[in-house]
């Protein structure tokens, strides 16, 4: 079997991994070792964040419209989204939300028609 030289592979896999962490601090951006820890904490906390992004934008809808629904009608979310169940209407709370932030009149017409 013939000899492999790994010096085009490597050095391949080194530029991928420092490219990567361009723009890193201290060791983390030139050295390839740290480099390829950093990546992998990265990547976990990437993983990690975008669970909590939507679990903080859902918040923030429920803020929103919680906001507009007492400032229209006086009513809690919770017997806001309870009536849009018994009601059959199914808007998600991000339309809700920006309906609400975006087009406050809009929404009032729309909560003035689910109390008719």
């Amino acid at each position: 079997m013939s000899r492999v030289k790994r010096g085009t592979t490597k050095l391949k896999r080194r530029r991928n991994v420092l490219a990567q962490t361009k723009g890193y601090r201290f060791g983390r951006g030139t050295k390839e070792r740290t480099a390829k820890e950093a990546i992998f904490h990265a990547g976990r906390n990437a993983f990690r964040d975008r669970k909590t992004k939507k679990r903080l934008a859902r918040g923030l809808w429920t803020l929103r419209i919680n906001a507009a629904v007492r400032a229209t009608a006086g009513v809690s979310y919770s017997k806001f989204i309870n009536t849009l169940k018994k009601s059959d209407i199914a808007l998600d709370r991000k339309s809700l939300a920006a309906l609400a932030k975006d087009h406050p009149e809009v929404f009032a017409r729309f909560m003035d028609g689910l109390k008719s």
